[in-house]
């Protein structure tokens, strides 16, 4: 398995200019990459020692995470996005990290939050976010943060970078994870490993490369929080537990201390309560109190004409309840990792929010002991990642690699796309797997076909099998639950498993031979998954759009035939006209133009959803007595 690690690496060599269509050889920088809520950060070893990219003015290593949409369609990120925020908050997007692999469902209690329209066609798919009349993914818009990250280290080092390490909160899901690693493809990079942000914390303390610990690491970002426990010996980083929340961060702080002035002033009108405009400037200033208050005793300021003001104390008052669910949680990972506190030989402070002289105060007494907080606890984790990257560039000898997948293994799904269950690069041995159904009534048998790659079209990518689940018990369409497994034994033997758990019936298969990949066959597919990224995400996206249309102009069909009896005449026909008009632009190629068929005929159809249901509980109830 060791010389799996050297052909990723050879591999790694070979770069693409995506401009000039042209494949050149690169020198060997892999850079580190803080992909957070608020801010995101780039950093790479200069001299030996990880560095943070400062950009043009020299100023601050911190680009917002922030992207405004100008005339146009014009794209800008950073600095000059945040200034937009007040003038234009329905084209500027913020905190786009709390949305990656999110539904709408997990969102619906924060929809207030967002200055921007997120839209909510369906509760159980991912979100999307309409910008004008066009409709962006959480990938999309993080691959436009990625790509001014990849700018702006590519004027420092006055070269070409392809290669990338990414962090990511530890709490993080495999959606979420996917969701990463397919935005830094997009922006052009080859993604070689999503890091922990705790493990990335802890590299750039140095810690484990002397003696043995156990390492509590504390992160409190903008938009997420997560508490690590890692025992490190002998280089090794194992984690033990982990446990966050990853819509709980230094925002809500921001959301407290708006809710104080709220609840305080008198002279709010109603009307502005509503207004983004007013919302996103008294959101501003409230992440400007917060910042101010970790160092003096009170804040004041000024919008439209009315006065807020909040003294340090009560700051602290207002934030103690957000502290203690941090606390709650690092009670609930030292549990797992059937520790006491009196065992955590170091805690290590992580993320901005923990800034604040509160925080700090609180986790201390939490602990026990003194906190870890020498370095700037915005790039920490940046740094981190610059000397994970370091490490997979085999410059340091002294922590240990794991053995990884050279290419990702996933199954086809319905329009021929690829649905990866193992991403590249993860850890050998592995284990994953995810649910799925049947697309058709009555559907007895189903056929898994397996294949390696990093294109999101299965054409594209190899063949490595295939096998027919049998025996499914018919049943409507979608009711079905059907597990699929990938287990990759130590020995790189993979073996896919698929199940459907009401009725029993299993079927396997087993494929051998390091999946038959030569290491330029690996590095070709490699190549021609980020010069084709783009294309491929946007092929992917249509035939995504094109596959829930026709889902939705079928329960729509059998939304009209069943309800006939309880719609008007106007009701019925709309809903025909609407789904006529799904119908027809599915058969183009506009996603966006489908996108939003798909929202009128979802919008109209939704109180007509409950007016049915209501009358099948009236029926249902008729004649008896609660």
């Amino acid at each position: 398995m060791n010389d799996y690690l050297c052909k990723k690496i050879e591999m790694a060599k070979i770069s693409i200019n995506l401009k000039e269509g042209t494949v050149k050889k690169q020198s060997d920088i892999i850079i580190g990459i803080d992909l957070g809520t608020t801010n995101s950060l780039v950093a790479y070893i200069k001299e030996g020692n990880p560095v943070a990219v400062k950009g043009k003015n020299n100023k601050n290593t911190l680009v917002p995470s922030i992207i405004h949409f100008g005339k146009e369609n014009q794209i800008i990120v950073g600095e000059s996005a945040k200034e937009m925020l007040v003038q234009e908050p329905e084209k500027t997007i913020y905190s786009v990290k709390r949305l990656m692999g999110k539904s709408f469902n997990d969102l619906a209690q924060f929809q207030n939050y967002f200055g921007y329209q997120v839209i909510d066609e369906d509760e159980e798919k991912l979100v999307k976010i309409k910008v004008a009349h066009k409709y962006f993914t959480p990938i999309e818009l993080s691959a436009e943060i990625l790509k001014e990250l990849k700018l702006r280290i590519e004027e420092e080092l006055n070269a070409e970078v392809f290669k990338a390490v990414i962090t990511v909160p530890a709490y993080f899901n495999d959606t979420q994870r996917q969701a990463t690693r397919d935005a830094g493809k997009l922006a052009g990079l080859n993604v070689l490993r999503i890091v922990n942000e705790p493990t990335a914390a802890s590299l750039a303390y140095g810690i484990g490369k002397e003696m043995d610990e156990v390492v509590a690491v504390y992160d409190l970002g903008g938009g997420t929080f997560d508490i690590s426990i890692l025992e490190i010996k002998d280089g090794i980083f194992e984690v033990l537990s982990t446990n966050g929340d990853t819509f709980l961060g230094g925002d809500d702080f921001d959301r407290a201390i708006i809710d104080f002035w709220i609840k305080k002033s008198s002279l709010i009108e109603e009307n502005l309560i509503d207004n983004k405009e007013f919302n996103q400037k008294i959101r501003l200033e409230a992440e400007r109190a917060k910042k101010y208050l970790s160092n003096h005793k009170q804040f004041s300021t000024t919008i439209n004409n009315i006065d807020f003001s909040i003294t340090q104390e009560e700051f602290n008052t207002i934030i103690d309840p957000i502290i203690q669910s941090t606390i709650t949680i690092c009670e609930k990972a030292l549990k797992d990792a059937n520790l006491e506190k009196k065992q955590i030989d170091k805690i290590i402070m992580v993320g901005g929010s923990t800034r604040s002289s509160r925080v700090k105060e609180k986790v201390t007494q939490f602990f026990e002991k003194e906190v870890y907080d020498k370095l700037n606890p915005d790039e920490v984790v940046a740094l981190g990642a610059a000397i994970q990257a370091d490490i997979l560039a085999g410059n340091q000898k002294d922590i240990l690699l794991l053995d990884i997948t050279p290419l990702s293994l996933g199954i086809e799904t319905i329009g021929g796309l690829m649905d990866v269950i193992i991403p590249r690069n993860s850890k050998v041995p592995s284990r994953a797997g995810r649910n799925y159904t049947t697309s058709i009534d009555g559907q007895t048998n189903l056929k898994v076909s397996i294949f390696q790659g990093e294109r999101d079209l299965v054409e594209n990518n190899r063949k490595l099998g295939e096998f027919i689940l049998k025996g499914i018990p018919p049943m409507p369409a979608g009711i079905p639950k059907i597990e699929i497994h990938f287990i990759i034994d130590a020995d790189g033997i993979l073996k896919v498993k698929a199940a459907e758990t009401r009725s029993g019936v299993e079927q396997e298969i087993e494929i051998r031979s390091q999946y038959g990949l030569s290491e330029e066959e690996m590095a070709l597919m490699l190549l021609e998954s980020i010069k084709n990224a783009e294309s491929d995400m946007n092929k992917r996206a249509l035939l995504e759009a094109k596959v829930e249309a026709k889902n939705i102009i079928l329960a729509a069909n059998k939304f009209l035939k069943q309800n006939q009896s309880i719609l008007n005449k106007e009701e019925i026909q709309q809903t025909q006209i609407l789904t006529l008009q799904l119908k027809a632009v599915v058969e183009g190629n506009s996603k966006d133009d489908i996108n939003e068929a798909m929202r009128q005929l979802n919008e109209y159809t939704h109180p007509l959803a409950h007016k049915a249901m209501d009358a099948t509980i009236a029926q249902a109830m008729k004649g008896k007595k609660i």
